[in-house]
């Protein structure tokens, strides 16, 4: 560390399980954050600023007027220009902390393109809002032995638990298949900024502990802010025949065969990530502002043919909001854009 480092994370420094020795190893650490939202802003800040070296942002969507109440990195501006999460977050990131190096990475994380997106990480922190995601990231970390912490909200309850392959029980022994039916969502049952940010804070905690070479506790805390009860139990044994750590392990995620094609994204929402057609977009918003108005920028082009509202990013996906029908959205997609 130099003089400057040194005093900048001198109150960190000062806390004995950390110390100049953790600050160096924080320094020299890299952590990659999957879903740049409500949990996804917060770590991605608080591990700025406490010094990580290297913060990967992998997120698909883009700002909007609605994510401002609890996504904490962004603006007015960011929602007005409707810019990746992704950018928006580095973005702030460079005013936070110049010295850590940030990643934008705007894109749809599947099983094609993980290992290289991912790959010399240390630790991922899960800021997504869907099993299929944690799933993939799961298998992923088990099958390269690295940690990662789970999270999730939705009104004002949370639940996070840190994931060491060969150490813990991982996702799949306790949760072995996505819930079935209709699950409560931000979009449904609604959330409290301030327990977004209690998930998110644990697991930066978590984070910091195990990159400065302490060892994980191995519980699953829940919160509830509004009630003010906070639960901790001691993660269950691994499940032998765990289809991603067991003792024949499958990783039908990783290997892409539960992989929808189309995914629900939320509000209202249907993203289609099946198609491998990069676009160049003002060539597209040429013709597609013969139909409806149309707005673009280097990172997506945004299209209104009343009702609905496409985002289309270069690499051919794209998100249609004003449906949760996927043969409608596949439909729009393929008269807009083509199949």
């Amino acid at each position: 560390m130099d003089p400057e480092q040194r005093l900048r994370y001198s109150r960190q420094i000062l806390f004995p399980p950390i110390g100049e020795t953790g600050q160096e190893k924080l320094l020299l650490s890299s952590v990659a954050i999957v879903g740049c939202g409500a949990l996804g802003t917060f770590q991605v800040a608080a591990l700025a600023r406490a010094g990580v070296g290297t913060i990967v942002v992998v997120d698909r969507d883009y700002v909007e007027p609605s994510n401002l109440q609890r996504q904490w990195l962004f603006d007015e501006r960011d929602a007005e220009a409707a810019l990746p999460k992704a950018v928006a977050a580095a973005r702030a990131v460079e005013r936070i902390n110049s010295g850590v190096n940030v990643r934008s990475l705007v894109v749809d994380l599947n099983s094609t393109n993980i290992e290289e997106l991912l790959g010399g990480i240390d630790l991922i922190l899960d800021g997504t809002d869907n099993f299929e995601t944690r799933y993939l990231i799961n298998d992923y970390c088990c099958s390269h032995i690295l940690p990662w912490i789970y999270g999730a909200a939705v009104g004002s309850y949370g639940i996070t638990l840190p994931i060491l392959p060969g150490q813990s029980s991982c996702l799949r022994c306790l949760y072995p298949e996505p819930p079935q039916g209709a699950q409560p969502t931000c979009d449904t049952e609604g959330v409290l900024g301030s327990i977004t940010a209690t998930v998110a804070a644990i697991q930066v905690a978590g984070a910091l502990r195990l990159l400065t070479g302490h060892p994980a506790n191995h519980v699953i805390t829940t919160v509830d802010v509004w009630n003010g009860q906070v639960r901790q139990i001691d993660q269950p044994a691994r499940d032998p025949a765990c289809p991603s750590c067991g003792g024949n392990p499958d990783y039908e995620y990783l290997n892409g065969d539960r992989r929808a094609p189309i995914s629900m994204c939320g509000r209202d929402a249907v993203q289609i990530h099946e198609r491998h057609n990069p676009l160049h977009l003002p060539d597209l918003a040429a013709k597609l502002e013969k139909i409806a108005p149309v707005k673009v920028n280097e990172f997506a082009l945004r299209f209104f043919p009343a009702p609905y509202e496409l985002t289309i990013f270069p690499d051919g996906r794209a998100i249609i909001k004003g449906t949760i029908d996927p043969g409608l959205a596949r439909a729009l997609y393929n008269r807009y854009i083509g199949g």
